[in-house]
């Protein structure tokens, strides 16, 4: 199986490797120190090699940081972790703070004084980041001290061994495009850009760009490793040969020049030396990487990662195999809600016995390569805990005449899922009905959306908020998230929400799933991807629209449906899903499953 269970938090966390922390501090003469969630590479998923907040604090998200200073601490979280957070920090030790409302920044202004030396890893805090940090330092007296390594590495004894995950070569067949073709197009934007070079730090970027898949960390093929692009000539990937086959080498030798991760500095400062014009996303890149660059004589030229939109919008071969993709795995999720139906109303069934066999019903598919992350499968309360992560200690049983939370996803050779579905267990009340409408109400609202060319994810959020709003509701996470081919489930540029501000473009995937969450009670959420369709003409229309392609065919629950609360038109969109569902998912269950099928998408 691909998902654990166990509680993942360290009970020595907290207090005693706080005064670890601060012992070290203090014989490095420093008066405080940020640790973030993230890696040098600034991922969702981070190995535990690198799992420092989770190792001082107990907190397993996967957003976050924690601030220590000589007598005082916090952790910083985002909306989706409030409850999470108490549940594994001591709060006594990080008592926690929420990381947009109350930032860091915030939280050291009100602290620093004159004369304090204020540490960071100068490889785990973006260039963005450590301006804003210096601003912060400057008007309190302190000084921000950028460490070429980290104080909570020396006092982690028991530190896990870096990954060594194999890497192997992603097929044309399922990229759609050869590696070679990839490389001229960033040349030529590089060029174009007066760029003499790039440095690429996400390991999903350098995937694209090469064609190949790693396993470094959980639930995404990853190769951890960064890139440095020239305009002209060869690019150099810097990766532990470890990870490479002979067969895997002798590829990427034709494309690239190979070295080692020790070499990645050298490299940047050969860079500066040389003079270059080096493109740097600074929303991306460690402070480490531009200062190695800058000091040695070269020049920043600040500009988002060249790689994110073209990965972003996905050519036809790719389309094609995500296509492929989720039928088949709505056939697996098709045959998980019949087998549920057949037993959550009995009383006995627990959250990990549900994420469980949704995994085997996958894994029956014969080619799933892992789960896309780790299945948040939510009953009663922890089903209102956005990001909640079932273990051992916090399983609890489904309970019958509440909505069951399950969001999920698999990762394929020929694409990438993820979808969420809140599913009745037995009679549920008039409320719940209510709710589960509303947020149904803003799903659809986004599904047959029609924009013009230029419109971002921000101008369409309003669009799966606005009955909740009505109804004095909302939900605290983003609509949407992009999502990658056989890569991260969580992909940028693009998304849905507040804060997208880049333009949505033909062939680009994103997830479409607003939610409702009364704390301690349940949890609702809808979840398709979509695909982003080429402009139309609109009968009677002045300009031509893009529109949504929805990708995920799996029934939405008819019984916490209210009816009355949907207009004509949302009827007959939901009518028209669930007939698409039935005539491309039928045929690929089971005699018993058809028959559950029919009858979870005959028409309202």
């Amino acid at each position: 199986m691909f998902q654990t269970f166990d509680d993942l938090s360290d009970p020595s966390c907290g207090a005693p490797h706080a005064a670890l922390l601060r012992a070290e501090l203090s014989r490095r003469g420093l008066d405080g120190f940020l640790v973030p969630r993230a890696d040098a590479h600034q991922g969702e998923y981070v190995p535990p090699h690198d799992c420092r907040l989770q190792w001082l604090t107990g907190f397993t998200g996967s957003a976050g940081m924690a601030g220590v200073l000589g007598e005082e601490a916090a952790i910083f979280v985002d909306g989706r972790y409030t409850i999470q957070v108490r549940d594994q920090v001591d709060m006594a030790v990080f008592p926690a703070r929420h990381l947009v409302n109350e930032p860091v920044t915030d939280w050291l202004a009100e602290r620093l004084q004159p004369g304090q030396k204020l540490g960071i890893d100068a490889m785990l805090h973006t260039v963005r980041e450590v301006r804003r940090l210096e601003e912060i330092c400057e008007s309190a007296g302190a000084t921000l001290v950028k460490l070429n390594d980290n104080p909570v590495d020396s006092v982690w004894m028991d530190r896990p061994e870096p990954p060594l995950g194999q890497v192997f070569l992603y097929p044309v067949e399922l990229a759609g495009r050869g590696a070679e073709d990839k490389i001229a197009e960033i040349q030529s934007a590089l060029a174009d850009k007066k760029a003499d070079a790039c440095v690429l730090t996400q390991p999903d970027s350098i995937a694209w760009l090469f064609n190949i898949r790693g396993s470094d960390v959980t639930h995404t093929p990853l190769p951890l490793s960064f890139a440095t692009v020239p305009a002209e000539g060869k690019p150099s990937l810097f990766i532990d040969g470890r990870k490479l086959s002979n067969s895997v080498r002798d590829a990427l030798a034709d494309l690239t020049d190979l070295s080692e991760p020790a070499d990645f500095k050298p490299g940047l400062e050969g860079l500066g030396k040389a003079g270059a014009r080096v493109m740097i996303d600074p929303g991306l890149a460690g402070i480490g990487i531009a200062d190695a660059i800058t000091k040695a004589g070269g020049t920043l030229l600040e500009a988002q990662d060249p790689i994110l939109l073209p990965k972003a919008i996905k050519n036809e071969t790719e389309l094609k195999g995500a296509r492929t993709a989720h039928v088949r795995d709505a056939a697996a999720f098709v045959n998980f809600l019949c087998w549920f139906d057949e037993v959550a109303p009995k009383g006995d069934l627990d959250e990990i016995a549900a994420a469980e066999k949704l995994e085997e019903f996958r894994q029956e598919t014969g080619v799933l390569k892992d789960i896309s992350f780790d299945t948040i499968s939510g009953a009663g309360p922890n089903g209102a805990i956005c990001h909640y992560r079932v273990s051992r200690s916090s399983n609890l049983k489904i309970p019958v005449g509440k909505p069951f939370l399950i969001d999920s996803g698999a990762q394929y050779e020929d694409g990438t899922t993820d979808i969420t579905r809140t599913l009745a267990v037995g009679e549920v009340g008039t409320e719940m009905k209510k709710h589960y409408t509303l947020v149904l109400k803003g799903h659809i609202a986004i599904s047959t959306a029609k924009f013009p060319e230029g419109t971002t994810g921000a101008q369409l959020d309003t669009l799966a908020r606005i009955d909740l709003w009505k109804a004095g509701l909302d939900f605290d996470h983003g609509t949407g998230h992009g999502v990658g081919a056989y890569l991260s489930v969580h992909e940028g540029p693009q998304r849905i929400a507040k804060t997208g501000t880049v333009p949505l473009k033909p062939g680009m995937i994103l997830s479409n799933e607003p939610g409702y969450y009364p704390a301690g009670e349940y949890g609702i959420r809808i979840e398709n991807l979509e695909v982003v369709t080429p402009a139309r003409d609109l009968p009677g229309g002045e300009r031509p629209m893009l529109g949504f392609e929805t990708i995920t065919l799996v029934p939405m629950d008819l019984r916490l449906i209210e009816p009355a609360l949907l207009t004509v038109a949302e009827r007959d969109w939901l009518n028209r899903y669930h007939e698409r569902v039935r005539a491309e998912i039928g045929p690929l269950v089971g005699a018993k499953e058809r028959i559950w099928l029919e009858q979870a998408t005959k028409a309202i």
